[in-house]
């Protein structure tokens, strides 16, 4: 007889990450759940295509009784917690419900998998927002945190208490430091994605309703036809999501509970971005694109760029798809779908 396939039950299914994973846990033969959150018309968001691969369970992290059901319904072996408030610009105007959804989310399911379920194994997501106001260039898993935000304060919590109830009570939890990781499925709210919305409605001489809409339900490009941004200076480690993915299922195949960032080790800047993204419509990003006050953050965080060797070491991983095939990929991804 064959060996009985793994389960597997992810919150944040409907993101971006969420259902890459997805993808990549179902061609390995595993059974998928997800938490699908509760209200009148639930969104499957980017796992909409999955909708008949995935079992979907109604619920909230907010609501504890309902994790323990479910685990002790599921019983999965491996458990991703991908779910939170994931905007800093909005973490700003939402302190309380970020760090709710963030930081005590997280440490509803670790103490749902103490009394409930404790030889799961679960994968905690955490991000290089961690590191904030660092000095040390590149960052590993032995870099100070200096959150500087209250995202990366609720990602804070939950990071500590991962490490807390592994040490304390014997759970196997593990945490993948991430670094920005972006695709075409990036949420417009995030700077990648919204750079390559502009491009694609630029090029494409997109008006009025046409187009697409970024944060708030602001559009992407002014009435100008140009692209609004904040601090072109601020520098990030991106790279793709199918291959971070991958990263946080080798994680949990991994012999013991660790900490491992996982990154490209390379860094660039929003100008860089910029004018890779342009370059590869054909357009001068300088003619595009206008600093507007609004959209640089309190306070800035990085250069943030990680040291993957512990991972590499340990599990064998290394990021796949490079910065300029990455923005190549949205940009053109966002042309077809404008079109």
């Amino acid at each position: 007889m064959g060996r009985k396939a793994k389960t597997a039950f992810i919150t944040g299914i409907t993101g971006q990450d969420g259902s890459y994973l997805a993808e990549l846990l179902l061609k390995k033969g595993y059974r998928v759940c997800g938490l699908l959150r509760r209200n009148s018309n639930p969104s499957y968001g980017s796992a909409a295509h999955l909708r008949s691969e995935v079992e979907f369970f109604l619920g909230d992290l907010a609501d504890p009784a309902c994790l323990s059901m479910y685990l002790a319904e599921v019983k999965p072996d491996e458990i991703y917690n991908l779910a939170a408030q994931s905007q800093v610009h909005e973490s700003w105007s939402q302190p309380l419900a970020t760090a709710d959804q963030t930081g005590l989310g997280a440490l509803r399911i670790f103490e749902a998998v103490r009394n409930v379920l404790p030889q799961a194994r679960v994968y905690q997501a955490s991000t290089s927002e961690l590191y904030g106001d660092t000095t040390v260039v590149p960052q590993d898993e032995e870099t100070p945190f200096h959150p500087v935000n209250p995202y990366a304060a609720a990602k804070a919590l939950a990071h500590f208490d991962a490490q807390i109830y592994r040490k304390s009570f014997g759970l196997f939890i593990s945490t993948g430091i991430l670094f920005n990781h972006e695709s075409p499925r990036r949420s417009p709210d995030f700077v990648t994605r919204k750079v390559s919305l502009a491009v694609a409605a630029i090029k494409l001489g997109l008006k009025g309703a046409r187009i697409p809409l970024g944060q708030g339900g602001i559009p992407v490009i002014n009435k100008d036809r140009k692209l609004e941004l904040g601090n072109l200076d601020a520098k990030r480690d991106w790279g793709f999501a199918g291959d971070y993915v991958e990263a946080m299922w080798m994680i949990l195949q991994h012999d013991k509970p660790d900490d491992f960032v996982v990154a490209t080790g390379e860094t660039h800047s929003v100008r860089d971005l910029c004018e890779s993204a342009f370059s590869v419509a054909g357009l001068k990003w300088k003619d595009r694109v206008v600093i507007n006050k609004k959209w640089i953050r309190p306070t800035e965080t990085g250069p943030l760029v990680g040291n993957y060797t512990k991972i590499r070491k340990a599990l064998g991983w290394k990021p796949k798809v490079k910065f300029e095939d990455l923005v190549n990929m949205m940009v053109q991804a966002d042309l077809a779908k404008l079109r």
